[in-house]
């Protein structure tokens, strides 16, 4: 398994960060790796929701379906997604009011197929590019909900 963890503070309230959050027609605006949103319910996402993303790292697009799994508003979600050849992964949302702001923090556990030969052919291709990406598009996060 890889994980990506990332924190940013964003200078809004943890019910607009939500909103963003929850609102997969903006993924296109915050998530890096994103390039096309497929089947999805209308915003905000709840519990139990699913939907189909088409995502891209190191130049491969591919398509991963996601369920919402929790969705405690405005403090935590988590997204279950099914991917190519049996792999999985798991984000995690965590939103807590920090002063007038909010800070946000993101982990992505990402199970490769092929079992721990897998993982590690995975974190060899990889490299740093998942936390670059997850850095990158809390910053955009950050910027789009802050109104930048």
């Amino acid at each position: 398994m890889t994980a990506v963890k990332a924190t940013i503070d964003i200078d809004a309230p943890p019910e607009d960060v939500w909103e963003a959050l929850m609102d997969p027609t903006r993924l296109r605006e915050w998530v890096t790796i994103h390039r096309k949103l497929g089947k999805s319910p209308e915003p905000p996402l709840e519990l139990g929701d699913e939907l189909d993303q088409t995502l891209c790292l190191r130049g491969v697009n591919f398509k991963v379906h996601w369920t919402v799994r929790e969705a405690d508003r405005p403090r935590r979600a988590v997204w279950e997604g099914k991917g190519p050849a049996r792999s999985k992964s798991r984000t995690v949302y965590e939103v807590h009011a920090n002063g007038d702001g909010t800070r946000f923090d993101y982990r992505n556990e990402f199970t490769a197929p092929g079992g721990p030969l897998g993982s590690a052919a995975s974190r060899v291709l990889m490299g740093g590019g998942p936390q670059r990406e997850a850095n990158a598009s809390l910053q955009r996060l950050k910027k789009l909900v802050e109104g930048r």
